[in-house]
């Protein structure tokens, strides 16, 4: 079977006839982008992107839910950054990464964007999650270590921007190559040794690729993308328009890393049968090696909270859940800091073996008068397996919106749910700064 030419299959892809049965699924990733989004304008780092991009990245485009304006490339940085914040948006297994915290800030940066129909919006985001998720599988199929998202998305937004200042085959030839090249090879493991504001690199991706797009309209030259077009990786790229990789997204149910999830699955399958959190001794999670990882017990900021795990055990063995408080308001809470401290992690080789297609754990629960509880092996919801349902998703996104966007919520929900009947510019000003 010949090889298919990846971007020759990108630069004749029409957004605005993607097939219908992809733009339900293209809708649920963007409702859910746009409620991480909001609810992050509430951490620190939002504080620190905005007044960055308004300083340093002057220009006019609105930036995501915040007050100001920045260039292109700071609207994409700051969007991307902003998503990143608050660790709750999608992601794919095999990357082990995200792609839409980098691929919708990139769309929402170009002006060109607001001509756009709902329909071919729709259609662009989609190309987004198909040309990032395979990047990002090339990426870890050729490296030698374990690169940040942003290594691999901003190709995707690359081509996005392509398309959208409408460059020509040739010229989006040159953007993906300008934007891998330029990409932050950023190790992933270095933010989940020492949780940071850097976190995974996505911000930093969606400005090289929306930089990457308007340098090679300009005539700006780049190296081949690698991850795109060697020999070694076109069987990844081969299934272009026939495996639709926006349908293997995963969404999360709780704002922490997905490498923790399966753990807080765990517990909270034990928790009818925890008296009172006070009485539990102690809690041992077996997992796999890369959750073991994050080890962090009592974090002090958002980002030590988010790649944590004991610390989301904790809440959701004390509350039942797993919420945007546990993460930035509970942080402090002493009763949580305690029962934190008697979380062990530990790793087990069947979990290992199955890393990275599949993440389980399961846990010990061993309580004051003696008696151990343990749970059956666990995943975390939200996988196409066990996907989270279309209620799920709106109650999420009115968990994280309503609190910031008060009554906006509802009618940016029916306006991101009906968006193939609608032009774009019926969504954008719904994604301005808060009230």
């Amino acid at each position: 079977m010949p090889h298919l030419d990846p971007i020759d299959w990108i630069h004749r892809f029409e957004p605005g006839e993607l097939e219908v049965h992809h733009l339900h699924q293209a809708k649920r990733c963007l409702l859910d982008l746009i409620g991480v989004a909001a609810a992050a304008t509430q951490t620190e780092l939002a504080g620190i992107a905005a007044r960055y991009v308004r300083t340093q990245h002057g220009g006019g485009r609105p930036l995501l839910f915040t007050p100001g304006s920045a260039s292109e490339t700071g609207a994409a940085l700051h969007g991307a950054w902003l998503i990143d914040a608050f660790d709750a948006h999608d992601g794919q297994v095999l990357t082990k990464g995200h792609a839409g915290v980098a691929v919708l800030p990139g769309l929402l940066a170009h002006a060109e964007t607001e001509r756009l129909s709902g329909h071919e919006f729709l259609g662009l985001l989609t190309l987004g999650y198909e040309v990032a998720t395979r990047a990002g599988i090339a990426l870890h199929a050729t490296a030698c270590d374990y690169h940040t998202s942003g290594a691999w998305n901003a190709i995707a937004v690359a081509a996005l921007g392509s398309k959208l200042l409408d460059l020509g085959r040739r010229r989006l030839h040159e953007a993906m190559g300008i934007a891998e090249f330029y990409g932050p090879r950023s190790q992933m493991m270095r933010c989940i040794d020492h949780p940071t504001m850097v976190k995974d690199g996505s911000g930093w991706g969606a400005m090289g690729g929306v930089a990457a797009s308007l340098l090679a309209r300009d005539g700006f030259t780049g190296a081949p993308a690698v991850t795109v077009l060697d020999e070694t990786v076109a069987d990844i790229w081969n299934d272009l328009g026939r495996r639709w990789y926006l349908h293997e997204q995963y969404f999360k149910a709780y704002p922490v890393c997905r490498w923790a999830q399966p753990a807080v699955e765990s517990i909270l399958s034990l928790r009818n049968a925890i008296d009172h959190s006070g009485r539990i001794a102690r809690i041992d999670v077996h997992t796999f090696h890369e959750g073991a990882c994050l080890a962090t017990t009592n974090p002090a900021t958002t980002e030590a909270a988010q790649y944590s795990l004991p610390w989301p055990v904790a809440c959701a063995a004390a509350s039942g859940r797993v919420d945007a408080a546990s993460v930035t308001r509970r942080l402090a809470d002493p009763d949580l800091k305690a029962l934190a401290r008697r979380v062990h992690v530990h790793r087990h080789d069947d979990y290992d073996a199955k890393f990275p297609a599949e993440r389980w754990a399961h846990t010990t629960v061993t309580l004051d008068d003696g008696r151990v509880l343990s749970s059956e092996p666990c995943e975390a919801r939200g996988n196409p397996t066990n996907p989270l349902s279309d209620t799920e998703i709106e109650t999420k996104y009115r968990q994280l919106t309503e609190p910031v966007l008060g009554k906006r919520a509802d009618p940016l929900l029916e306006i991101v749910m009906t968006l193939e009947q609608r032009p774009a510019s019926d969504l954008l000003p719904w994604l301005g700064a808060t009230e």
